[in-house]
């Protein structure tokens, strides 16, 4: 390989000699989820874009309501806008799919280290095959420019609108501030370059070119809304109002170990460039540097255990010289790496029910943790660090955690049949009971008592025994809980002094392959 005599060209080949140099201490997805977290922020402030424009939209047509004819062209416009924004960020969406498709797709989105992420991440044969020898990144530079022409085209077809007045002063400062642009000055102040899209792509990483991407839509959307604002502006409302500004705390881990040094990105939840200029921030009293809106806050990881840090910020109105404040309190955790499993309900797994099991390993994310379930058990739910079993035979069952630095480490658990319900008749195993009261009952019933789970057990059968006093016995045996008739017929024999068995009663719980015999149940009637 040639040695590039471009700067630029040459630092990015440095940079990947670097990469390659640290793969060998395994921070090599470090560097690369960077461009991803880049890019999810970039995407995130689009977002926020793309809300506040259609507000700004829908505002504009229920303040246009008033003077349709008037501001119909103004309605018009924006709507027109709003198309094209959506045109050209869907062509660059385009781009960046294509690439991802002739380089395998997407991880799945539950696969641990690059799960959702582009399998070519560090591809550079297919930015420079597909945006510069196939000339998509040319093409890509004239629909930039392309599409500023357009909307500026917009814009001055306005003027002269009966009943607008519009200034040539105000479109040119409006033209000035589209950030939609790519210029010769780009890229000719670099050497070795032939045109931008070889200054910008060749040799670039996959992972590297989304933010790319995603930084061409942050400036159509960022034009889009400067264009609303001026068109709001021509029908009584000169933008968006901003009336609460929220504190954002970043940080890179929220749970650090001890001997780790504490690091987070604090910023304000606004868009507007203007106020970004006029943004302080301070963390437990103390101003930090601000630059575009962010600063950032670091502190030793001290001790085990929750810290707390308060964010109060403060945004002055450019134009009214209005202060806002607010403020709030944030909390990380610092521990030391260890790993725990513990069954939510108790130490076994039973069959038949959802055993729910929660796994923690201090020191690892969720995300990181590998968890595997042996023996008379099968998983039935989750995922992440909480799951669902269910027992499938007596005998013993193994847990076993492993990632995020940890050694496969494996628990015992035992595998238990559900426990015996208690055959009851009035919410009683026996004893004395009232005439009245044993003819009113339904049946007998099954109770788990003192079990956690959800669970129901049913009654297979039993049989009834009446003794009537100086009498000889007599009994009917009676399929299910619920008293049959020749039951029921005995029962409403009875006379005070008579005592009823309800003897070899079966019951099935779940889990359960066939019913199992529990307790006797005896009254002596009164």
């Amino acid at each position: 390989m040639s040695i590039p005599k471009e700067p630029r060209q040459l630092m990015i080949n440095i940079m990947y000699l670097v990469l390659t140099a640290m793969l060998a201490l395994n921070v090599s997805a470090k560097i690369i989820n960077a461009f991803f977290v880049i890019d999810k922020g970039i995407k995130t402030s689009n977002s926020r874009l793309a809300d506040a424009n259609n507000t700004t939209v829908r505002d504009m047509e229920r303040n246009a309501a008033q003077n349709r004819e008037r501001y119909a062209k103004v309605v018009s416009t924006a709507k027109e806008v709003q198309a094209k924004s959506k045109e050209f960020i869907a062509y660059v969406e385009t781009l960046r799919e294509a690439m991802v498709e002739q380089t395998g797709g997407y991880f799945p989105a539950e696969e641990a280290t690059h799960g959702g992420q582009p399998k070519g991440y560090k591809n550079k044969d297919i930015t420079t095959r597909y945006l510069v020898n196939q000339g998509n990144g040319a093409k890509l530079e004239q629909k930039v420019n392309a599409t500023r022409e357009e909307l500026i085209g917009m814009l001055r077809s306005m003027k002269g609108t009966p009943g607008l007045a519009i200034k040539e002063e105000e479109l040119q400062n409006l033209e000035n501030s589209i950030a939609l642009q790519i210029t010769d000055k780009d890229w000719k102040k670099g050497r070795g370059a032939q045109n931008w899209s070889e200054y910008t792509f060749n040799q670039l990483p996959l992972a590297a070119a989304f933010p790319l991407m995603t930084k061409f839509q942050n400036d159509m959307k960022s034009s889009e809304a400067a264009i609303l604002n001026y068109l709001s502006s021509l029908i009584g409302k000169s933008e968006v109002k901003v009336d609460q500004f929220i504190p954002i705390s970043s940080p890179i881990k929220s749970y650090i170990i001890a001997g780790e040094q504490f690091e987070s990105t604090i910023s304000v939840g606004a868009t507007s460039k203007s106020f970004n200029d006029n943004v302080s921030i301070r963390v437990n009293g103390a101003a930090l540097k601000v630059e575009n809106g962010s600063a950032k806050y670091t502190s030793g990881s001290g001790e085990p255990g929750v810290k707390t840090y308060k964010v109060e910020i403060a945004v002055k109105n450019p134009t009214t010289g209005e202060v806002f404040s607010n403020s709030e309190t944030f909390e990380y955790e610092v521990g030391r790496r260890s790993v725990t499993v513990s069954a939510d309900k108790m130490n076994v797994f039973y069959m038949g029910v959802e055993n729910p099991v929660t796994v923690a390993a201090a020191g690892v994310s969720s995300n990181d943790l590998r968890v595997s379930f042996g023996g008379n058990v099968s998983r039935t739910g989750g995922g992440g660090n909480k799951f669902t079993v269910r027992g499938t035979a007596p005998g013993k069952a193994t847990v076993t955690v492993s990632g995020g630095g940890l050694k496969s480490t494996s628990f015992e658990f035992r595998v238990k049949p559900i426990p015996d319900p208690v055959a009851k008749i009035n919410n009683s195993t026996g004893g004395e009971i009232g005439n009245g009261v044993l003819k009113a009952q339904g049946g007998v019933i099954p109770v788990l008592e003192g079990f956690d789970f959800d669970a129901r057990c049913d009654i297979l059968g039993y049989t009834v025994i009446y003794s009537p006093r100086r009498q000889d016995p007599l009994q009917a045996v009676n399929p299910g809980g619920a008293f049959g008739a020749q039951a029921r017929n005995l029962i409403n024999q009875a006379k005070p002094g008579d005592q009823f068995i309800f003897d070899n009663i079966r019951a099935k719980c779940p889990g359960d392959a066939a019913g199992r015999k529990i307790n006797n149940v005896a009254f002596k009637v009164q």
